[in-house]
C-alpha cells in the first residue's frame, strides 16, 4: 500500500492539478479507483508546500463532477434503450418520477456513502434527472469528500495507520449522517404530503 502511496504522490507531484482532476474522473466515473488514495497525498503535498490546498479541493471536485457527469451521459444516451429491453415501459416511467422528485436527495447523499458515489450518477442519467439539480447536488457531495480527504492528507499525511483509523471512523460518521438526513426528509415529505391532503 505504502509504494502505490508513494507512486501517487511523485504521479500528483508531477501532473499537478491536471493529475487529481485525471484521477478524480476516473474515480468518480467507470473506473472504480479509491479517492482516499490520491486526496490524501494531495493533501499532504498541500501541507509540505508543494501544492495551494484550494487549488487541490478544486480540482479534486472538478475530476469527480467530470467523472460523474461522464456517467450520466452515458447512461442517458445507452442505458434507456436497454433498460427497455428489460423493464416495461411503467416501470420505467416509475424510475422517472421517483429521480423528479427525489432525485436531489438521492444524488447529494449517494455521493458520501462508498461504493455508491461512483454509481449514483447512472440512474440520474436513466431517468434523466434535472441537469442542473444533478451538477449542483453532486458538486455539494464530492465538496463534502473531497474536503474530509484533503484536510486527511493535511494534517496526518504521514501517519498511514490514523488515516486508517479515522477514514474508517469518518465513514461510519457519514453513514449515520446519511441516514439522519434521510429520515429528516422523508419525514418532511410525509408532513407536505399529509398537509395537502388536508
Amino acid at each position: 500500500m505504502q509504494e502505490i502511496v508513494d507512486f501517487l504522490i511523485n504521479t500528483i507531484g508531477s501532473l499537478g492539478y491536471v493529475g487529481i482532476f485525471l484521477l478524480m474522473f476516473l474515480e468518480s466515473s467507470f473506473f472504480p479507483f479509491p479517492s482516499e488514495v490520491v486526496m490524501i497525498p494531495a493533501g499532504y503535498l498541500a501541507y509540505k508546500g508543494d501544492m495551494n490546498i484550494f487549488l487541490v479541493i478544486f480540482s479534486g471536485v472538478s475530476g469527480s463532477l467530470a467523472g460523474a457527469w461522464f456517467n450520466y451521459l452515458l447512461a442517458h444516451k445507452f442505458g434507456r434503450i436497454f433498460l427497455l429491453k428489460i423493464m416495461n415501459e411503467e416501470k420505467v416511467q416509475k424510475l422517472d418520477n421517483f429521480f423528479e422528485k427525489h432525485g436531489h436527495i438521492s444524488t447529494f447523499t449517494g455521493r458520501l456513502l462508498p461504493g455508491i458515489r461512483q454509481y449514483i450518477s447512472f440512474p440520474a442519467g436513466l431517468a434523466k434527472m434535472d441537469k442542473v439539480k444533478f451538477t449542483i447536488y453532486t458538486t455539494l457531495g464530492a465538496l463534502i469528500w473531497v474536503v474530509i480527504l484533503t484536510l486527511l492528507g493535511y494534517f496526518i499525511g504521514e501517519n498511514q495507520e490514523l488515516i486508517h483509523k479515522y477514514l474508517h471512523e469518518i465513514t461510519i460518521f457519514l453513514s449515520v449522517g446519511v441516514i439522519i438526513i434521510l429520515i429528516f426528509y422523508l419525514r418532511g415529505n410525509y408532513v407536505r404530503n399529509n398537509h395537502k391532503i388536508n
